[in-house]
């Protein structure tokens, strides 16, 4: 009896203590002809940073469900996956806090992510980056050429993107900051806040609100529902806009001088406020629907907006 009186406490501190210590990783790998590095992990934090060394290095802590970190090159790709014991069985009961990983790579090859309960992190990577998980937020900082960031129900935090960028989320929120090039906003029942310089932006939304302020545009593409949008922008001469919503309203600020034609088209109810010029919508004989056309200076580019049960406002 007195054995397992010691034995007992000393049993239950070796599994409190395993219980909060995961493997400690400090790996490197000198690369050479590599083209992409593909990372994948289930739960946790990532960081990904670019440098200018041939070198792949990886500090941190695994999870204590992990079983290894298989980490090789494989011809012109390089894998990084933190393996876990039993996945099928216990990762969605298991209240574990995940891998804790710092990851520096050559900063022009190729980068993938993927993850479920996982965060990532993208700083200065300039030979494109994609990363997809499903409730773990991303921040993505200096990154170059085409970006796709997808997150499920997690939030979007980017600044500094250019080339191709796609930022997607189903229920989580996207923030974007000085991006530029191409850029493609998604969310259904999220919101996006973004000010960016890209050329041509396409937005799509659902359920959501959209903050967005934008400079030197040659494009913009909205599909609104049940959503409102306020939108701020520069329109360079040439330019379109094409806005389109339902049960949402659409709020347009351009620059003082624009020179454009516009078409706004209000359906089942909706209103349209025109500040831009003294000019009135006129009101259909038969249905709640109006419709406003007019020109400023040349004309030379063009506004489309029109709503089904949403009002329309355009201003300078």
């Amino acid at each position: 009896m007195r054995v397992l009186q010691k034995v007992i406490p000393m049993m239950l501190f070796s599994a409190a203590c395993s219980s909060f210590a995961g493997e400690q990783i400090d790996k490197s790998l000198l690369v050479s002809d590599v083209s992409s590095v593909n990372i994948e992990n289930l739960r946790g934090n990532i960081t990904v940073i670019g440098w200018d060394k041939n070198t792949i290095l990886i500090k941190g802590e695994l999870e204590d469900d992990a079983e290894g970190l298989l980490f090789k090159q494989q011809g012109s790709r390089v894998k990084i996956k933190v393996e876990l014991e039993n996945h099928s069985n216990n990762f969605w009961g298991n209240n574990a806090k995940g891998s804790v990983l710092t990851i520096h790579m050559p900063k022009n090859i190729r980068v993938s992510f993927e993850g479920i309960a996982s965060d990532i992190n993208f700083e200065n990577l300039h030979a494109s980056a994609e990363a997809k998980t499903v409730s773990g937020n991303i921040k993505a900082v200096n990154l170059s050429e085409r970006i796709e960031l997808i997150s499920v129900s997690g939030d979007i935090n980017s600044s500094k993107l250019s080339g191709k960028v796609s930022l997607s989320s189903v229920s989580g929120n996207i923030k974007d900051r000085q991006s530029s090039g191409r850029l493609s906003l998604r969310v259904v029942s999220g919101e996006i806040d973004a000010q960016s310089t890209a050329k041509e932006v396409t937005i799509e939304n659902v359920s959501g609100d959209i903050n967005i302020g934008l400079n030197e545009t040659d494009e913009l593409t909205v599909a609104n529902v049940s959503g409102d949008l306020s939108a701020r922008l520069s329109l360079n001469d040439g330019g379109v806009v094409k806005m389109s919503s339902v049960s949402g309203g659409l709020s347009l600020k351009l620059q003082k001088n624009v020179q454009a034609s516009f078409r706004l088209s209000a359906s089942a109810g909706g209103k349209i406020t025109n500040k831009i010029t003294t000019q009135k919508s006129n009101k259909a004989k038969y249905g709640p629907s109006s419709k406003l056309d007019f020109e400023t200076g040349s004309a030379n580019a063009n506004v489309r907006v029109n709503t089904v049960n949403g009002n329309i406002s355009v201003s300078n």
